[in-house]
């Protein structure tokens, strides 16, 4: 008997979205909780990957450096452009074949509407936008099983879900809640084509013209920099100034859920359990408070510097280093000396 834990690699236009990447990882560290167990079952396991597209040759390649066993394609023109029916007929057809016991989906907006119909497809349940993943037996001697945790109740409460009886155990992981694999010294999986049968006719939503945003939307998850406004801000003005500093260190404006309820500034900055989940080199966190729904979305950062008139804020508990101020006296004294570091480079 084989054991498979499965990942989707998403793409666009051929771009891997560097959130399949993350998940094989966390695949291959669940393979290897199960090792005792399978071994002494006699049965094998496997860490596989799946793409949907077409011309995604190089995606399911990139897959394979990332140390899958084995690669499965379904690549065909009528699957160019995401939509929900083809893809998730596609998903649901190659899963019935080889019967994964786990599928990993990214919580992205794309796999957030994916993971749910190949669940409902597949009669099996779905913990979604997940944080934490592991396996573990829920009874003595009991099998392991994959124990999916995820904020529930606005992010008031972590609940910890299981799939007991139905396969595969399905989740959806948020972007940078695990860290980026190594990719292995020596690729040793394989490409495997899949045929699903399939004709525009039968798809229901056509694509007649694509928009592109003229606003680009904040890339949270995968800046390097990023600097955060809290209430202490005390509105959209203060966000400027978070602004000014961003742009002077190269970085990106974030923000906490209260900024976002209040209408200062859009979600696609948020971070937290409600928001987005980032790992940057610098987090700088102004007049954040600290509370945990935020902490949790922001604490495995490198590098943090927290600025909070109180000295008793949570935010300093995880501070690399703190300091004590008004952000509207100590940002605009950051950006001066940063600005007068330039001139002397350039000088």
């Amino acid at each position: 008997m084989t054991r498979r834990f499965w990942v989707f690699i998403e793409q666009e236009n051929g771009k891997p979205h560097q959130v399949s990447w993350e998940l094989i990882g966390v695949a291959r560290r669940l393979a290897g909780e199960i090792a005792d167990e399978v071994a002494a079952s006699g049965e094998e396991v496997l860490v596989e990957a799946i793409v949907v597209g077409h011309n995604v040759k190089s995606v399911a390649e990139e897959g394979l450096k990332y140390g899958v066993d084995n690669v499965y394609v379904v690549d065909d023109e009528v699957f160019a452009h995401y939509r929900n029916q083809p893809y998730s007929k596609a998903l649901v057809e190659v899963v019935q074949k080889y019967k994964p016991e786990v599928f990993f989906i990214g919580a992205t907006t794309l796999g957030r509407d994916l993971a749910g119909a190949v669940a409902t497809s597949l009669g099996t349940g779905l913990t979604a936008d997940c944080t934490q993943i592991q396996m573990g037996a829920i009874k003595e001697g009991g099998p392991k099983l994959l124990l999916a945790t995820r904020p529930a109740f606005g992010g008031n409460i972590i609940a910890t879900i299981v799939c007991r009886t139905h396969r595969p155990q399905m989740a959806s992981v948020r972007p940078r809640v695990f860290p980026m694999p190594d990719q292995v010294t020596e690729v040793k999986g394989e490409i495997s084509y899949e045929k699903v049968d399939l004709t525009e006719d039968e798809i229901g939503a056509k694509i007649i013209k694509i928009i592109r945003s003229e606003k680009e939307a904040a890339n949270v998850e995968y800046a390097d920099v990023l600097v955060a406004g809290g209430r202490g801000v005390g509105g959209p003005e203060g966000f400027k100034l978070i602004k000014e500093l961003a742009d002077a260190l190269g970085g990106v404006v974030a923000s906490t859920r209260p900024c976002v309820d209040a209408g200062w500034i859009t979600y696609d900055h948020q971070v937290g359990q409600t928001g987005k989940t980032v790992r940057p080199k610098l987090y700088i966190a102004a007049g954040v408070s600290g509370a945990i729904q935020h902490k949790v979305g922001m604490q495995d950062s490198d590098f943090i510097i927290a600025i909070n008139r109180d000295p008793k804020a949570p935010i300093f508990e995880i501070a690399t280093v703190g300091i004590v101020g008004d952000l509207f006296e100590v940002i605009p004294a950051i950006i001066k000396e940063i600005n007068a570091s330039k001139e002397v480079q350039h000088a």
